[in-house]
């Protein structure tokens, strides 16, 4: 279907609008649609049990990505939202954030942060309508412009009602939806897939450091037990040694309270769990040390440091970097360790090791905490890894190796990434322009099943 302009528009009030079709009219959110309709009493059952939706649980692209089940008196105090089916939920702190999501089919007993805003459309408004409209790009830049505070950016709910609605006759709002739907479905599995394609290599470059750690470069030199059942063999000529015994130290260090924003060149600051998390060391993942505390300097990062996440979530839990250069002034913060290599091991294979299954597996059968968001390892842990040991300069090939495997990846990942960055951004203005009247799609129709097999067939 070409997609081509109304034959005439007219202009708004609304910089962001801009101009609608004729026959739309420009109206403020509150004309069109309700807001915080209904919340839980406080004198619910202690015992009820919610399904609570917070701020970091919803991102703009992929809506409510994960819940938790609560008891209601052991509910944080902001659990207090209930939401219907054709609601539509938009943060209105950390708007930044950009959390905003249709609820669609939600069970009983969901329950949102009061930090959303629960948009329910009048009869006039539909549901879909009103989900492709609020996250639009010119709708989400409007909260954001009117968003007040510099580190905690907040509207009222109230301010945030009367932002600027298009609203077309209802049967069009509905064509709208139907062509978005049908349209960002097809951009979504275009998108699948390129993600998938991504966690495909990730996992290919896991077995590959896994399988270069455990048993070399060369698959053709004897193998013997290594003595650890779940390890299985390693080359003969390999030792089998812990952690302990090829490092010098091992710390963690200081975290006080900083400020939210990163420290200047010249100013002291604390690294963040955060600056682990990609495969380089990032030292922008800090925070302002506050003037009047002085300095731990001894906590101060060094080149030839290897850093590890001893407190994260499971996935991220164990995350390791070489800090290969840095800036000064920068200071370990107390949920990472700072291991020390000692002349025995390879700076970039022990890394290597680090990241790899086998370390893994050892971190994830010894870490504790009872919480599925944040889990912790103890030095003793780290210590006691169980670490196959080649000759040094046999270390040394294995890291140059998988240096530029992983530099070949890298090129392939980005490539990957760039096309989904690029699908994402052209999802983002097809919704934009739909719901603005930029482009007419009056005459769409969804396809039959039929052609939607013809369609997949080629």
């Amino acid at each position: 279907m070409r997609q081509v302009g109304y034959p005439s528009y007219k202009t708004t009030k609304s910089p962001w609008l801009a101009s609608i079709p004729e026959h739309w009219e420009e109206k403020r959110l509150k004309d069109v649609a309700t807001y915080n309709d209904e919340s839980l009493d406080e004198k619910t059952d202690p015992d009820f049990e919610i399904e609570y939706v917070d701020i970091s649980s919803v991102s703009l692209t992929h809506g409510i990505e994960k819940t938790e089940l609560l008891a209601f008196e052991k509910a944080p105090s902001r659990a207090r939202r209930k939401v219907r089916h054709g609601d539509v939920i938009v943060s209105t702190v950390r708007t930044y954030l950009k959390a905003i999501a249709p609820i669609k089919n939600p069970p009983h007993n969901m329950v949102v942060s009061t930090g959303f805003a629960v948009i329910r459309p009048r009869p006039s408004l539909d549901a879909r309508f009103a989900g492709y409209m609020l996250q639009s790009n010119g709708f989400v830049g409007d909260v954001v412009a009117n968003s007040v505070g510099v580190s905690y950016p907040a509207i009222n709910a109230s301010d945030l009602a009367r932002l600027p609605f298009a609203e077309p006759p209802l049967p069009e709002q509905r064509i709208i939806s139907d062509f978005l739907d049908h349209k960002t479905a097809q951009i979504d599995a275009l998108i699948a897939k390129k993600q998938a394609l991504l966690e495909k290599l990730a996992e290919q470059r896991t077995a590959l450091i896994s399988q270069a750690v455990t048993k070399g470069l060369d698959p053709s030199v004897p193998m013997r037990d290594s003595g650890v059942e779940w390890l299985g063999e390693i080359p003969a000529h390999w030792k089998m040694s812990k952690l302990r015994f090829v490092i010098n130290n091992i710390e963690q260090g200081w975290s006080p309270q900083c400020h939210n924003q990163p420290a200047d060149e010249d100013q002291w600051g604390v690294l963040k769990v955060g600056c682990v998390n990609g495969e380089e060391f990032n030292p922008y993942e800090n925070k302002a040390l506050p003037e009047d505390l002085e300095p731990r300097e001894r906590y101060e990062i060094q080149s030839g440091d290897i850093l590890v996440s001893r407190a994260n979530t499971k996935e991220l839990l164990g995350s390791a970097a070489l800090v290969k250069t840095t800036r000064s002034k920068l200071l370990l913060c107390d949920k990472l360790y700072r291991i020390k290599p000692s002349d025995k091991v390879d700076p970039s294979y022990l890394l290597r090791f680090l990241r790899s299954s086998i370390a893994r597996y050892q971190y994830e059968k010894d870490a504790t905490g009872t919480s599925g968001s944040m889990q912790n390892i103890g030095q003793d842990t780290i210590k006691n890894l169980f670490l196959p040991l080649p000759p040094r300069l046999e270390q040394i090939s294995i890291a140059q190796a998988l240096e530029h495997e992983y530099a070949k990846s890298l090129m392939i990942e980005t490539k990957i990434s760039t096309v989904i960055q690029r699908l994402q951004e052209y999802r983002a203005a097809l919704i934009t322009n739909a719901v603005t009247g930029k482009i007419d799609v009056r005459d769409f129709r969804l396809p039959t099943t039929t052609e939607q097999k013809e369609l997949a067939h080629g």
